[in-house]
């Protein structure tokens, strides 16, 4: 009846807005989409956030992509060689590439891409007066001269400074895409709403707040089997409403063609405990769920600079066991997920993460009496003894975690939940002021050494915010970075992750799933664990 009432109060309220959301155009051929968090800048050096990294991954192109099955695959790039030694990597590129129309171009027409766009390209991520959100990909990898070399106009060199294998995932990165010069030297900072690429769609205009509108590259690169070029449709249409409840009503009336996520108010009209569409929905829409490489998880602060909360309960291993054996993530994933995500038994990294397909490594689950038996070990039975601990969490996470503490409660290890808002949280997490923390882990690209970086103790927070160290672990991670046969570098990234894991540093709560809806005429969208969409062979068919 409580969600009723609320479809039918959000429904009223798209009535008397109807007029706020006419629509504005009658192409049959442009895919529409919401953008709740707006978009920054359409610069791809500061593609730091979700909504970014689309607008980029629509107008760039970068050397390599990431397929729907997270391998990597040519793109500017058709071909690459790596050397002996691993410091080498040399990148044979396409010669049939143009900028889009620009008028910066002599004539206003696209030029040809050669490899000397990708060496700006590249330091200019690695300028410090760019303060780039990316150049962390590349700073304190690269050869100290000449990391980047335009061979000649096809073909591209990276010279490192240490071996790094998973660099060709890193440059599938929107941070790695591609521009020209001449079209960032005529905009200079406004370049951010002036982009120009080699991708499948071009730059229209852009009513910040309100519409960006991108229009088909007829001039991309692209073509499918059959020979046609690509893309299929003739434009992307973002509009920026605030809300994902009205989101969620203009997806309903068919204003928009696609949702990315939905509303947690909403999730019980629509979905049901197993995380699919209730019957009254199942032919009005169509819902796509995947693995998504994102690691809900509680962190323990276990380093020792920070006397602030000595002495510290979770210093102790046996009593952050106690509380990973504590809590039920399967009820999590039920009660306040609607089946949306997978239970996080298996260690840190996420399952659908190349190379933990057939992984055996075992992390933790729910045994209460187990948890019991690892406190009277570490000398506080029932939780006698033991102080109150904090746990700091954003405010979208605090009926998970108010569950979490009863759990642990139950246990006799006595739990105090504190909201703090999401950014603070994360700078207090990187000074080690939180004891215990609610946060997750989303990968930067498709290889667990993001995960596992987490935890090398030479980094500092972020990424390590726990001030995990161990001298194993240590010489495996970078052990890893040497090895080229994939197979032996998943054996050393399962082993790390279980090192880990018996530590017990942090919670890993569940691993994530990603929610697409479309509309029932939408057809070819394809998108992979990372959540990256990928528009180029979408049909829109008459309604």
């Amino acid at each position: 009846m409580k969600n009723k009432r609320l479809y039918l109060y959000l429904l009223l309220i798209l009535v008397l807005s109807n007029a706020c959301y006419q629509k504005n155009d009658e192409e049959n051929n442009i895919f529409k989409y919401n953008q709740i968090d707006g978009i920054e800048t359409l610069d791809p050096a500061f593609a730091k956030s979700l909504s970014i990294m689309w607008g980029v991954h629509f107008i760039y192109n970068t050397l390599v992509e990431v397929d729907s099955s997270l391998k990597i695959q040519p793109s500017l790039a058709k071909k690459w060689t790596i050397s002996a030694d691993g410091l080498h990597y040399t990148f044979h590129l396409r010669d049939d590439i143009f900028f889009q129309d620009n008028p910066a171009f002599p004539n206003g027409k696209g030029r040809k891409m050669v490899a000397q766009d990708i060496v700006y390209s590249f330091k200019r991520i690695m300028d410090p007066a760019m303060a780039s959100a990316g150049a962390w990909i590349f700073n304190g990898r690269m050869a100290n001269q000449n990391p980047f070399e335009a061979v000649n106009d096809s073909t591209f060199m990276i010279h490192l400074m240490t071996p790094f294998r998973p660099l060709p995932e890193i440059l599938s990165m929107p941070y790695c895409s591609i521009v020209p010069h001449e079209v960032v030297k005529r905009w200079g900072k406004d370049f951010r709403n002036h982009p120009c690429g080699t991708g499948p769609f071009q730059f229209a205009f852009w009513d910040e707040g309100n519409i960006l509108m991108l229009h088909k590259n007829k001039n991309y690169w692209e073509k499918d089997r059959a020979g046609i070029r690509l893309p299929y449709l003739e434009g992307i249409k973002v509009t920026f409403n605030e809300t994902r409840a009205m989101e969620f009503l203009r997806f309903k009336q068919k204003d928009l063609d696609f949702m990315n996520g939905i509303d947690g108010a909403m999730q019980d009209l629509v979905l049901s405990k197993r995380g699919i569409l209730r019957p009254e929905f199942e032919q009005k829409m169509n819902l796509s769920k995947k693995t998504y490489l994102n690691t809900e998880y509680l962190g323990f602060y276990i380093g020792t600079e920070n006397k602030a909360f000595a002495p510290n309960p979770v210093q102790n291993k046996k009593i952050r066991q106690a509380i990973n054996y504590a809590i039920d993530r399967q009820k999590i994933i039920t009660y306040f997920r609607n089946g949306i995500g997978v239970p996080a038994t298996k260690g840190f990294i996420p399952v659908g993460m190349p190379g933990t397909e057939h992984s055996i490594m075992n992390g933790y689950n729910y045994n209460p009496q187990k948890a019991l038996a690892l406190l009277s070990e570490a000398g506080f039975p029932y939780g006698k003894g033991l102080q109150t601990i904090n746990l700091t969490t954003p405010d979208a996470n605090v009926d998970i975690c108010n569950f979490v503490a009863g759990q642990l409660n139950d246990i006799g290890i006595r739990t105090q939940v504190e909201v703090m808002q999401k950014g603070l949280l994360r700078q207090q997490m990187s000074r080690g002021s939180l004891a215990f923390f609610k946060a997750q882990w989303i990968a930067d690209y498709p290889d667990a050494e993001t995960y596992l970086a987490f935890f090398y103790s030479k980094f500092p927070a972020p990424p390590n915010y726990t001030r995990f160290e161990n001298k194993t672990f240590d010489i495996w991670y970078e052990k890893s970075l040497r090895e080229n046969e994939d197979e032996k570098r998943f054996q050393l990234y399962e082993k790390m992750d279980s090192l880990v894991s018996s530590y017990a540093p942090v919670v890993p709560l569940y691993y994530d799933q990603i929610l697409h809806f479309t509309q029932k005429n939408i057809q070819g969208l394809q998108s992979n664990a990372l959540n990256m969409i990928d528009l180029r062979r979408v049909k829109k068919l008459e309604k």
